[in-house]
């Protein structure tokens, strides 16, 4: 049996991402996006491993419970339901997930999950290759895809060579391809397709525990001048969110009332939060820096 650490890494989520799997010194493989999620890494990793190793039998090993479930649990309800989960939302990465249960289908794989950067060395070792992979895409440079799974062989993906600026290249929050434009101030504009489902998945990350706990990806998504007003009156900036890591008890439900493009690269997101038996009137002001959407201020209304 082939055991193998998948993994994926985005810098600013979304951002220059790579991704990753792992089975040893002579058999591995790297990829990644000048713009992409850590989501979107951690099922390319998988898909890859899959289809790189056909025949084989196979356990993977994950840190992310997103891939386990998707492949394990719930791309089955996702197909019957025309790719759209339970609420009736589209699915995200769903050129991703659609790949994934070809590949699965027919076949036995072990999913088995590990808690990344716990020392499990199978697993370091796909993270360092996944973020080596990102940076590289960020700062212009080859991007070092591997051997793949036998030594000497060429990737059964065609892996591209991080440009110096970037190129246009399939983007996997849409079905569409979007060249990428650079502007006079040397900065990168933002994407301009469905920048909606960006910002709104951005700030249902920021609803959940994984984000919230977790100072580093917290980080990423919130902007260097990031100011909240809470709904009892207090003012929150970035590094006081980052101090004090809060947990949002009971199920979250958001519902979007509107989406307003402010400018190329500003977007104010307004939505009804539904939790522990109380509504709050929400809005975000999201700012595109130039590689990635962040939150830049927060007001919520009981």
């Amino acid at each position: 049996m082939i055991i193998a650490a998948a993994d994926g890494s985005s810098l600013s989520n979304p951002g220059p991402a790579g991704w990753a799997w792992f089975v040893d010194e002579d058999r591995w493989a790297a990829g990644g996006w000048a713009h992409g999620t850590n989501n979107m890494g951690e099922l390319m990793a998988v898909l890859d491993l899959l289809r790189q190793t056909r025949g084989e039998e196979l356990r993977v090993l994950c840190d992310s419970q997103y891939a386990i479930n998707c492949c394990t649990k719930w791309i089955p309800g996702w197909k019957r339901r025309g790719w759209r989960k339970a609420d009736g939302q589209p699915v995200l990465n769903i050129d991703l997930l659609k790949e994934l249960d070809k590949e699965l289908t027919s076949r036995v794989v072990e999913f088995e999950w590990v808690k990344g950067h716990a020392g499990h060395s199978l697993n370091e070792r796909a993270d360092d290759l996944a973020r080596a992979a990102a940076t590289a895409y960020r700062d212009g440079l080859v991007v070092p895809h591997g051997p793949g799974f036998i030594a000497g062989s060429a990737p059964a993906i065609s892996l591209a060579v991080g440009p110096t600026k970037p190129e246009p290249e399939p983007d996997l929050f849409s079905a569409a391809e979007t060249p990428v434009v650079p502007v006079a101030s040397g900065r990168w504009p933002a994407p301009e397709d469905d920048v909606e489902t960006t910002v709104v998945a951005l700030e249902r990350a920021l609803l959940t525990d994984e984000v919230l706990l977790d100072r580093d990806r917290l980080a990423e998504l919130l902007h260097p001048e990031y100011v909240a007003y809470e709904p009892g009156g207090a003012i929150r900036t970035r590094g006081s969110v980052l101090a004090r890591a809060v947990s949002l008890p009971g199920a979250v439900e958001l519902t979007v009332l509107g989406a307003d493009r402010l400018s190329a690269d500003v977007l104010l997101l307004r939505y009804r939060l539904r939790r522990a038996g109380e509504e709050t009137l929400c809005s975000s002001v999201w700012q595109y820096d130039g590689s990635a959407w962040r939150r830049r201020f927060h007001q919520g209304t009981v």
